[in-house]
């Protein structure tokens, strides 16, 4: 038996060995069949020459000297925007505690006023020998209308004194509201004066004295021109012709 076992392991190492052998033959004959690798083929020679230029000498530049930074001109600061401020609260107790404001009114126009005669002018008037038709017209008057036709005749006197531009020929004491007339006092709130054409209102204060009869004192407002719509209504004309028509 031990012989035969010796002669099992002797029949491995042969079969392993030439198995070896076989596989070794194999692959050797593998690389026999493969192409053999060529040398490199040489680079042609072109025969090119190559020249070596010297790059030119440059003198070395001398260093600029140091120059002082100019200073940079100075930036104006900022602002810094501003908070709003918040609006103030308004105390309710303060502000109840507070008297209440009065509502101011409107101014209103002041009236305009009477101008005072500082001169009179119905005496020099009727001394003049053009003025005899009249003198005689109120010779034949008395009392209250006499004293007004002398006012009528003071008024026109002192606004073509007053006013230069003017040329009053006719009044009308009672145009637009009735004269009144008590003692020796003229009052004319409503009158009207004709002058180039145009009538005008006008208001006057007459005073007479007592002893002679004649203007003692006399204040008057000339106003502005009456529109010739109302003329009609008031019997007011144009001239004297168109009166007697």
């Amino acid at each position: 038996m031990e012989l035969a076992a010796g002669k099992w392991d002797d029949g491995i190492q042969w079969g392993a060995a030439a198995s070896f052998a076989l596989h070794a033959a194999a692959i050797l004959a593998l690389l026999l069949l493969l192409p053999k690798a060529e040398p490199p083929l040489p680079l042609p020679d072109d025969g090119l020459s190559v020249e070596i230029v010297p790059q030119p000498t440059v003198p070395p530049t001398p260093p600029e000297p140091n120059k002082a930074p100019s200073p940079e001109p100075a930036k104006p600061e900022a602002v810094a925007p501003q908070a709003e401020r918040p609006a103030p609260v308004a105390d309710n107790a303060a502000a109840a505690a507070m008297p209440s404001v009065m509502p101011i009114a409107p101014l209103v126009p002041k009236p305009a006023e009477f101008t005072a005669a500082s001169r009179l002018f119905s005496d020099k008037v009727l001394a003049d020998p053009r003025s005899r038709g009249a003198r005689e017209a109120l010779r034949g008057l008395a009392g209250s209308e006499r004293h007004l036709q002398l006012c009528d005749l003071e008024a026109l006197e002192q606004v073509r004194r007053a006013r230069p531009d003017m040329r009053p020929d006719t009044l009308a004491p009672y145009a637009m509201t009735p004269e009144k007339v008590g003692g020796n006092s003229v009052e004319v709130r409503g009158g009207a004066f004709r002058s180039k054409g145009k009538w005008y209102n006008i208001q006057f204060k007459c005073g007479l004295d007592a002893g002679s009869g004649k203007v003692a004192s006399f204040a008057f407002l000339v106003g502005d021109a009456i529109p010739q719509g109302e003329w009609q209504a008031h019997d007011l004309v144009a001239d004297d012709g168109a009166a007697d028509q």
